[in-house]
């Protein structure tokens, strides 16, 4: 006999992740598969913002910036261990954008939702102000505003690991290959990587394939009145810090698109976003030599030392799935969502655009769908939830490090504070019972050792060493060349 599901949810992206999350909170019978790892395609190449769009408002798309904004609240309280507010900087450059539509722009933007944890914009004078320093001489009005920053992939494995602990089944590396309805449920085949398959029904199929939304619903599930989607590749850049200060920056280039340069792991500093339009089918991109350019192009411009290509130390890419309009300019496409609706004998929902903010909304809006479709009334209940580690006294992650430092004095201080940062209040769950480093296990990598790694697997279905040093944390900026090699030779032998 098959097992059955209340709900099959396709993609382990943050869409795919929040909405387990959601669903399996509320008493669902769930199950989540992704093709790859979680977070490994879009929803780790992001800008890693938890922001309104405050470029969005030249757009007019006041509706979903202020959609955004509400949401930034709510997700800083849910995991300030993975999140925390971050101030921009927008150097007044005379050739662009004049200083009274900045000052307008961001009067709207402080006042389109409610503000609680963060300050209101405000004007600065570059000359004399810490984040004027690494700026070209001829920048001397600026103006600040705030939002949020997310480690991304972590956000998507949270909200996996907040699933599963409500009973929700995680599947990576499994791929649905063949769904059809019979007897008024989805009959569908769960292929692994290593071929092995399975099959299962379900209630309800959540389409939440991102780039592959459209070939799901029409090769998958065999549904041909697709809406099309506009895939954008987005690339960033990770370069040698630029500057000493915690402020990020936007920048203003020559087309009117913005760029941020953001504070990025202590030592580096992240420059994003491209908008590129993207041909052909969605898989694994790269940025390329154009891309790359055009980046350090759009600083040097700003930044009194030039940027070159020669000084990129490692650069993502990643394919946005935005819904499909008629703009020219890949930058002005809305990021806005859309759930559509197949009923037929099964009910299906496609998850169409949206972006990182908005990913709690979307989840909750789709699960009510699920519960209309399968007649149950349960309640929502993640807007005031706290995610798995964010449960943090006061919500204050400094605090809380600095009570991890101290209580393990034989630990190195800066792998304490990554490891908090990392798995907020869950990091007892590595620490707990462990006396001194030795309790650790075996140091598998500089700052890396056993314990950790088997809680990654145990917990968090990490399995290769790209999954540990990539999307479960961002150690791999940091190690030797061999890092890779080595921690994979170790997983080989510890790893089943």
């Amino acid at each position: 006999m098959r097992p059955l599901y209340d709900l099959l949810i396709v993609g382990g992206g943050i869409n795919g992740a929040g909405i387990a999350r959601d669903a399996a909170g509320r008493g669902l019978a769930v199950l989540l598969c992704e093709q790859d790892d979680l977070a490994s395609h879009t929803s780790s190449a992001s800008t890693k913002l938890i922001h309104g769009g405050l470029r969005y408002l030249e757009h007019f798309a006041f509706g979903m910036v202020r959609k955004a904004l509400a949401e930034r609240e709510t997700l800083l309280a849910a995991a300030p261990h993975i999140m925390q507010p971050l101030e921009f900087v927008v150097p007044h450059d005379a050739g662009q954008r004049p200083a009274w539509l900045i000052r307008l722009g961001l009067f709207i933007y402080d006042h389109l939702a409610r503000r609680r944890r963060l300050p209101a914009s405000r004007a600065i004078d570059l000359r004399s102000h810490p984040a004027g320093q690494p700026l070209q001489a001829r920048f001397h009005r600026g103006f600040v505003y705030a939002d949020g920053w997310v480690d991304d992939a972590r956000l998507v494995v949270l909200n996996a690991v907040g699933a599963a602990e409500s009973g929700a089944k995680i599947l990576t590396r499994t791929a649905c290959t063949a769904l059809a309805v019979a007897g008024g449920r989805w009959q569908a085949t769960l292929r692994q990587a290593d071929g092995r398959e399975e099959r299962i029904e379900a209630r309800a199929v959540v389409n939440a394939a991102g780039p592959w939304a459209v070939q799901f619903r029409e090769r998958i599930a065999g549904i041909r009145h697709s809406s099309d989607l506009r895939l954008i590749k987005g690339s960033h850049i990770i370069v040698p810090a630029l500057f000493d200060h915690p402020y990020a920056y936007l920048l203003q280039a020559p087309d009117r698109r913005v760029v941020f340069a953001i504070p990025y792991e202590g030592r580096y500093t992240l420059i994003g976003t491209t908008d590129v339009e993207h041909h052909g089918e969605p898989g694994p991109v790269t940025a390329s030599p154009e891309e790359i350019a055009y980046l350090c192009d759009v600083v040097s411009r700003s930044f009194g030392k030039p940027l070159r290509s020669a000084d990129v130390i490692a650069s993502y890419a990643g394919i946005r799935p935005l819904q499909k309009d008629e703009s020219s300019d890949p930058s002005g496409i809305s990021r806005d969502y859309r759930i559509e609706f197949d009923r037929r004998e099964a009910p299906l929902l496609s998850v169409i655009g949206g972006k990182i903010t908005t990913y709690r909304r979307l989840a909750e809006e789709t699960v009510d769908k699920v519960c209309v479709a399968l007649e149950r009334k349960l309640p929502r209940w993640t807007a005031g939830a706290a995610l798995p580690g964010g449960d943090l006294p006061g919500g204050d992650f400094e605090r809380f490090a600095d009570g991890v430092i101290a209580a393990h004095p034989w630990a190195d201080p800066a792998m304490l504070r990554r490891m908090a940062r990392a798995y907020g209040s869950r990091i007892a769950r590595i620490l707990s019972g462990v006396q001194d480093v030795s309790g650790l296990g075996a140091q598998v990598l500089p700052g890396l050792h056993e314990r950790e790694l088997a809680y990654l697997h145990d917990e968090e279905w990490a399995r290769t060493a790209e999954d540990v040093l990539w999307r479960r944390s961002k150690l791999g900026l940091g190690l030797p060349a061999d890092a890779v090699t080595r921690l994979q030779d170790w997983i080989a032998t510890h790893w089943r």
